[in-house]
């Protein structure tokens, strides 16, 4: 693990103008700017800050406009608190810019008679695969040593696969995050670019936006493991879109997203 844990970083954030200042440990980082997933558990967690008693948290829009290469300031701001659903909307800005910006959408249970499961597909327990990234393919960018990672199916980035897939074991190495939305959002970005595994190289890449899903909001997993999915669906002109998925040790589908990466290779 890095020398400072998403937990510590989160701690750590300091009251400034309205919003909250949060450092980029360089353990978080890829290229010139965070992780993306630090980013929306940034943005996350400081929509969490508006309000205690929030219900679970059901979706998140989050749009990458800049390289966060430094600490940004974040702020956050209530659009609307109705009777089942609360929409709070952050942006983190760096030197008066917007870098990044967030809207979440938090929802009480309903009552309803339609409940539709999309199960895991059959895979080995974390304990029996084998690491996503060896000796011989070091992780390519930092943020990657704070999570252990293991390859259930799919290839591995700059593999000349036919197909942009990858399916594997997740979780953080600080089991503060095991249980945190904050730790469920940071994870749920986990896997390069879906269309990694059909290069042959490296290549400049930055995502743009990212919409997800958070069907079971409360489900636990075992020992903080994740199945994390995502699989290529189209691209064009630099563009790409990806589907991802994640699951519990139990199979239960938790969260469902869609990304949109340029990739200038």
């Amino acid at each position: 693990m890095t020398d400072q844990s998403l937990d510590d970083v989160l701690k750590s954030a300091t009251r400034e103008n309205c919003g909250l200042r949060y450092t980029v440990p360089p353990g978080w980082t890829q290229g010139r700017t965070a992780y993306g997933g630090f980013t929306a558990a940034l943005l996350l967690n400081a929509a969490l800050d508006r309000q205690e008693g929030f219900p679970p948290l059901r979706s998140a829009l989050v749009n990458f406009t800049g390289p966060v290469s430094e600490a940004p300031l974040v702020r956050s701001e209530v659009l609307r608190q109705g009777r089942n659903v609360t929409t709070v909307n952050t942006r983190a800005e760096i030197a008066g810019k917007v870098a990044a910006q967030g809207t979440f959408s938090f929802g009480a249970a309903q009552d309803s008679h339609v409940s539709q499961e999309c199960p895991a597909m059959p895979s080995p327990a974390p304990e029996d695969t084998a690491p996503f990234f060896d000796a011989e393919r070091r992780a390519p960018v930092a943020f990657f040593d704070n999570f252990e990672i293991r390859l259930i199916e799919g290839a591995v980035p700059f593999s000349g696969a036919s197909r942009g897939y990858a399916r594997v074991w997740a979780r953080h190495r600080a089991p503060e995050m095991w249980e945190r939305a904050e730790g469920l959002i940071a994870i749920a970005d986990l896997l390069p670019p879906a269309v990694f595994p059909m290069f042959t190289k490296p290549g400049p890449n930055s995502s743009m936006t990212w919409i997800c899903n958070f069907l079971k909001p409360r489900s636990g997993t075992r020992d903080g493991w994740w199945m994390v999915e995502t699989d290529l669906t189209a691209a064009h002109e630099g563009y790409s879109s990806q589907v991802m998925r994640m699951w519990n040790t139990d199979g239960d589908l938790v969260v469902e997203g869609m990304q949109s990466v340029v990739v200038f290779v």
